[in-house]
């Protein structure tokens, strides 16, 4: 629909260039043309003017002196004339009468020029008093940039032909526009017809489906990814956005509703169009689907309010993140060890490659966080935001970085991306950057679990250590150079579950990134904690 969008406005905007430069013309062909007209006019009218003295001169001869009458020095017609002409260095003054209509209006007609000035008069006796000492400033010696004096004639092609040339260009401008229009119906039958299509789909295959319905039936279906496309497309445009719960970097987080149910709506800003295109494709990677990653459920292109902008629609979780949970509420040992388990089970389902004619290929996050870490109602929790993810296929031995070059979160930077010793043509060496991270995340869960009904407040890592927002040079100093780690309380070491975190924490934040557990050892080892913790209930 984005595409239609764009194919209107630029439609849209030939028509407007071409009506513009049609309209300028125009504008000044009008301007030309009234002009000429008042000058027609005024010409027509002095030639009407002559007229009526020929036509009485036709109906009343005029006497005339005359100098090439002999002895009668009279003459008698329908003008009277005054003439000077120059046959090399001897003016030639003649005075007379002009017969006929046509004859006298030429004659009379005639411009003056460097050789001759003709005068006429249309009463009698009117060129008696004409000399040559008269008519021979006349004769024309101004510069040749002087106006020329049109015949009517040649006026009226000077006002009919811009008229002419209008008339040419409106009918072109008619077409043009017509042409436009057609193209227009086009694409918008183009365009019914698609969301006929989806309308139709709508009816099958959505209806009045509830999310858990359409989502099962996607997990069912073989692919284990998001929605197909027309459908996420059509859920994109039923939703109603109720209330900005959250905002980043990237944009906003809007609960949304669609048909009754809560949805997130990530709306990223433009210039973020790239996270948004890779979150997209990993979100579309088949058999991604898994309880601890976030449920994805469309992707879309909108326009509103003037603006495009790129959403991406999931499931909503009212808890939040894993950092603004922490904050709120301090957990109990169980709740505490069943948010670790659940963020480390969604990092072995990202970390395993998935083998067959449709498998899945190895992700790495690289950017986990408790902030991109959301707690369900349960108080598991599910990994979110992939706009960073790196994924690799053994099948033909491919790393695909995509095409974003933003980085992670400088706060939860392993020590080889600090300073730049990471092998990047390696996917395991992104995989321990998110073990290194993980190991973080496991702190703050730790740090807000009561033991003998002691805890401390939330504090991100290296709260101690490094400003608010730190730079590079901050953590790589902490971390690279002076090989410092997260701080343990000493209440963690009088609790067995604790300590044990304590260990396993100390496991993901090895200098040597090849030294560091891998995410199924850790899930093994988060078990067995569980299980000891259970086993010590019993006991008791």
């Amino acid at each position: 629909m984005l595409i239609g969008y764009l194919g209107y406005g630029s439609n849209w905007q030939k028509s407007k260039e071409s009506h513009s430069i049609f309209y300028n013309a125009v504008n000044l062909m009008a301007q030309c043309s009234v002009h000429m007209l008042l000058l027609l006019l005024f010409r027509i009218l002095q030639t009407s003017a002559e007229d009526k003295e020929v036509l009485r001169g036709l109906h009343s001869p005029l006497k005339c002196v005359c100098s090439s009458c002999g002895l009668q020095e009279r003459c008698m017609g329908q003008r009277c004339f005054s003439s000077v002409a120059v046959s090399g260095d001897t003016p030639v003054f003649q005075r007379g009468c002009l017969e006929g209509h046509e004859k006298g209006r030429m004659t009379c007609q005639t411009p003056h020029s460097a050789s001759q000035v003709v005068e006429c008069c249309s009463s009698n006796l009117c060129n008696l008093n004409v000399s040559a000492e008269m008519l021979l400033p006349l004769l024309r010696t101004v510069p040749e940039g002087e106006p020329i004096q049109y015949g009517v004639d040649v006026l009226i092609i000077f006002v009919v032909g811009p008229f002419v040339v209008l008339l040419l260009l409106s009918l072109l401008a008619v077409l043009v526009c017509r042409r436009l229009h057609h193209s227009r119906l086009q694409r918008l039958h183009e365009l019914d017809a698609e969301q006929g299509a989806i309308d139709g789909l709508i009816a099958s295959n959505v209806g009045d489906s509830t999310l858990a319905d359409l989502l099962d039936h996607s997990c069912t279906s073989g692919s284990g990814s998001g929605l197909p496309f027309l459908v996420q497309r059509t859920v994109a445009r039923q939703i109603t956005l109720v209330e900005c719960v959250g905002k980043g970097r990237y944009g906003e987080v809007w609960r949304g509703q669609w048909q009754g149910e809560n949805v997130a709506v990530k709306i990223f800003s433009s210039r973020d169009e790239k996270s948004w295109f890779r979150e997209t494709e990993i979100y579309n990677t088949v058999l991604l689907r898994h309880e601890n990653i976030l449920g994805f459920m469309a992707s879309d292109m909108t326009s509103r309010n003037s603006s495009t902008q790129l959403w991406l629609i999931t499931h909503y979780h009212e808890n939040g993140s894993l950092y603004d949970y922490l904050q709120r509420v301090a957990v109990e040992t169980v709740d505490g060890l069943l948010m670790a388990t659940s963020v480390v089970s969604g990092l072995v389902h990202l970390h395993t490659e998935i083998f067959g004619t449709e498998g899945k290929p190895a992700i790495a996050h690289r950017d986990l966080k408790s902030k991109n870490i959301l707690v369900k109602k349960d108080l598991r929790c599910c990994i979110a935001d992939l706009g960073l993810a790196v994924t690799h296929s053994q099948t033909d031995n491919q790393l695909d970085i995509g095409n974003n070059p933003k980085v992670g979160t400088k706060r939860y930077m392993a020590p080889e991306v600090l300073d730049e010793s990471i092998q990047t043509d390696c996917f395991d060496a992104y995989k321990r950057v998110d073990i290194w991270a993980f190991g973080l995340v496991l702190w703050e869960i730790a740090r807000r679990t009561y033991s003998n009904g002691i805890v401390e407040e939330y504090k991100p890592p290296f709260y101690d250590l490094v400003p608010n927002d730190p730079s590079f040079e901050d953590m790589g100093k902490v971390v690279c150079v002076e090989h410092q780690r997260p701080f343990i309380p000493n209440r963690w070491f009088s609790d067995p579950t604790l300590s044990a975190l304590a260990k396993l924490m100390k496991e993901c934040w090895y200098q040597n990134p090849s030294a560091r557990l891998t995410a199924l050892r850790i899930k093994k080892t988060l078990d067995k904690i569980h299980s000891s913790l259970e086993k010590g209930k019993a006991d008791c």
